[in-house]
Order: structure tokens, then C-alpha cells, then sequence
């Protein structure tokens, strides 16, 4: 969705809102990271700053649905950004437009997570000769080379 900016370039108006609940296309959507951006709720303002740039000014918040990292089920992650910036770098040159679906994927997809689960019992993932343990149950196992270290902490 383009957001025209003549009339903010033109003077005739001093800042155009942003404000409202926007739902990124999945063609926007990199679906190895995001399973769905859905309700994101803006607010905020484009304007003309100091320096005759166009600047953006906005909250942006909401929900990315992504994999959980151990048991692949879909899991909401909140997020909150805030964004001061000039808009340079996101609007269309030469044309007077802001494609605010692109800008608002370039944001968000800095708060996605590498790993992100919401699994507190480990148990029952498990299989033939494997299992799933936890940070603190390797520390706590027995660590077959823990003889080897020994000798070489005497040395």
C-alpha cells in the first residue's frame, strides 16, 4: 500500500498520520521466518524535519507468528519498536511514495528472533536412543571427558 507524499512535499499539509492497524501481505511475508503478521497497530506520523528530509515518526506493536524452536507449533512473539528516523531510505525515489507494508516488514523482521520457544517440559521429546535435555541437565551429566580435563588442569 503506497502512501502518497506530494501534498506533504508540496506544503500544503505539515505531516501525514500513519496511524492504523495494518496486515503485511504474505508476499511481503519471508515465510522461514514469519509464519504471519496480523493487527500490527501503528502510530505515528510523517512529516518534513529540520533539514527539508522527510522523517518518520512511529511506535509500531504487535504480534509475529513463528515456529516454536523445539516443537515447531505456532507461537506468538510480542514486539514494540519505536522509530525516529529520516524516511530516505524507504521511499520509492522520484516517485512520492512510501510503500508502508515494506517499511513496516524492514522494521519488524529486526525483531525476529534466531530461537524462540515457549516449551518448559522437555520430557516429551524424545525418540529411539535420543532425548531432549536442558542447559542445566548438561552441566549436570556426567561428561565422559571430564577425566581428560583433570589432566590437563594439573599440568
Amino acid at each position: 500500500m503506497d502512501i502518497d507524499l506530494s501534498l506533504l512535499h508540496s506544503k500544503t499539509i505539515d505531516e501525514i498520520s500513519i496511524t492504523g492497524i495494518y496486515t503485511i501481505p504474505d508476499d511481503y511475508i519471508d515465510k522461514k521466518l514469519v509464519t504471519a503478521l496480523n493487527n500490527i497497530d501503528v502510530e505515528g506520523k510523517i512529516y518534513i524535519g529540520n533539514n527539508e528530509e522527510d522523517r518518520i515518526n512511529c511506535t509500531i506493536r504487535g504480534y509475529i507468528i513463528l515456529e516454536d524452536s523445539i516443537s515447531l507449533e505456532p507461537v506468538e512473539y510480542p514486539f514494540s519498536i519505536k522509530y525516529d528516523d529520516i524516511l530516505e531510505e524507504n521511499s520509492k525515489k522520484n516517485k512520492n511514495t512510501l510503500d508502508i507494508f515494506s517499511f513496516l516488514w524492514e522494521n519488524i523482521v529486526l525483531e525476529v528472533p534466531l530461537q524462540f520457544t515457549k516449551v518448559k517440559d522437555l520430557s516429551k521429546f524424545h525418540g529411539d536412543g535420543w532425548k531432549l535435555i536442558s542447559e542445566d541437565e548438561l552441566v549436570k551429566s556426567n561428561n565422559p571427558f571430564s577425566e581428560l580435563l583433570k589432566d590437563f588442569k594439573e599440568e
